[in-house]
């Protein structure tokens, strides 16, 4: 596992230095030059465009413009804060992971065995993830772009889920408000996967969603147990989460 793990990401390290290294690099082109099939080279483009390293198009990638380059350094801490999340899953644990990118992203990093992951996230699909971790997917109306699974059907089958874990994203997580969504349709199925949880709730959110206010509350904030988060989240709202009960976790630049 570890050696095909090191074998991808040397791929797509590869395909980032073509990339940058050319202005338009066509799939076909980089599929030949690396002697990869073209869903591997499309399975990596979009892995690399949703770590906003690169710009997908229509048949192939370029180079991030430098406005979008701004976003490098969420992207770095979100990838840490999805290696930390990893560290905390157990052998035999069952997870929840929802429509969160952060969320789904941690389980490339599970190294751990027999691991169930339940996930409303359609994304999941094209993902690459330790042959330990065994996925169940929601079903539910599918909903773009995130790719997320919703509705009555969604909610009807995780009414008699149960997961040890759940491990979920938010647009905004606030000491009063507790965690938010910008999507009216998520906040059922959050709530489902918050509370269907018997040990623990792990938030994921990146220093730019804390104190941040959004559309709908998923869940307050006493239902939080952990909150993972990087060295730029505002010291005085962490503060106010460890008040209320909530474990707080900073990573850091060069922790893993």
């Amino acid at each position: 596992m570890k050696r095909e793990k090191k074998y991808v990401d040397s791929r797509r390290d590869n395909i980032l230095k073509i990339v940058k290294e050319n202005p338009y690099v066509r799939v076909n082109e980089l599929a030949k030059k690396l002697g990869v099939s073209l869903i591997t080279i499309r399975r990596d483009l979009q892995f690399l465009d949703e770590q906003k390293l690169l710009k997908r198009t229509h048949g192939g990638a370029q180079v991030m413009k430098s406005e979008e380059c701004d976003s490098d350094e969420i992207s770095y801490y979100r990838r840490l804060i999805a290696m930390y999340a990893a560290t905390l899953v157990e052998n035999g644990d069952s997870l929840f992971i929802n429509t969160s990118t952060n969320a789904l992203q941690m389980l490339q990093y599970v190294t751990c065995n027999n691991i169930t992951a339940i996930t409303n996230n359609g994304k999941v699909i094209n993902r690459e993830y330790s042959p330990g971790i065994n996925v169940i997917l929601t079903g539910g109306e599918l909903r773009y772009p995130k790719d997320a699974m919703v509705g009555d059907y969604a909610i009807r089958n995780l009414q008699t889920v149960f997961a040890k874990k759940a491990f979920v994203g938010c647009s905004g997580i606030t000491p009063d408000a507790g965690m938010m969504t910008e999507i009216a349709s998520e906040v059922s199925v959050n709530e489902l996967m918050v509370n269907h949880s018997t040990e623990a709730v792990y938030v994921m959110a990146d220093h730019t969603k804390i104190g941040k206010r959004s559309s709908f509350t998923s869940c307050a904030i006493e239902k939080v147990n952990y909150l993972i988060t990087d060295e730029l989240a505002p010291e005085e709202v962490l503060e106010e989460f460890k008040s209320k009960g909530v474990k707080v976790h900073q990573v850091h630049k060069g922790e893993f």
